[in-house]
């Protein structure tokens, strides 16, 4: 499924808000159809600047962003080189600046603990000026309160907040959940989802679920 008209942004005379697929320019950052951002207080088309942090092309890790995503203005996420090593001594990452310290070039990767990738599922909510950090992974349909910080992976259909942030509540009981990641309706062609938009916007799951049994 591709956005028929390939627009940025989806609203008119909306700028604060971006389709991100299609300000992204970096290949380690990936991004599926209609995932949107908000930004009302710097261009939204400047994501990759200043909310995706420390993603270092040494590191080659990834942001991956599922499809149907909503992601508030300020959220951040924060990749490895923002973590420095708990193997040594010192907090002060002395393999950075090997120059001055007469250390090789090719040991500036431990100056951090390598965490991995990020990965968030499809139609997350992502709230005001969230943190996720490097090698979280976050599941399908889950939302994220304003200003937690995700150090831990979410389960799907999940909402948590706080800092470090803590499951609140599951969104649906686990039989529902259970259908919901059965259908994965955000993998439906765009005239599917049309028709069967009324029962996803009145949370009509079972009426959902009979179309793919």
């Amino acid at each position: 499924m591709t956005i028929p008209d390939k627009k940025i942004y989806p609203r008119t005379n909306d700028f604060e808000t971006v389709y991100l697929k299609g300000v992204i320019t970096n290949s380690n950052i990936i991004v599926g159809d209609y995932t949107m951002y908000n930004d009302f207080v710097s261009d939204p088309t400047k994501f990759e600047k200043n909310n995706v942090l420390y993603q270092y092309p040494i590191n080659k890790d990834r942001l991956i962003i599922g499809k149907f995503c909503s992601i508030a203005c300020g959220a951040k996420f924060l990749f490895t080189s923002a973590n420095h090593t708990l193997k040594s001594i010192s907090t002060y990452p002395f393999p950075i600046f090997f120059e001055k310290w007469n250390l090789g070039k090719e040991h500036v990767m431990s100056a951090w603990d390598n965490k991995g990738d990020i990965v968030i599922g499809n139609d997350v909510w992502i709230g005001y000026e969230a943190v996720i950090l490097s090698g979280v992974h976050i599941g399908d349909g889950a939302i994220i309160g304003t200003r937690a910080v995700v150090t831990k992976d979410i389960p799907p259909y999940t909402v948590v907040g706080g800092i470090p942030a803590k499951e609140i509540k599951k969104r649906f009981d686990e039989e529902t959940i259970y259908k919901l990641q059965q259908i994965q309706w955000w993998n439906w062609s765009f005239d599917k989802i049309q028709q069967f938009l009324p029962y996803i916007m009145n949370g009509e799951v079972d009426n959902l679920y009979l179309s793919i049994t």
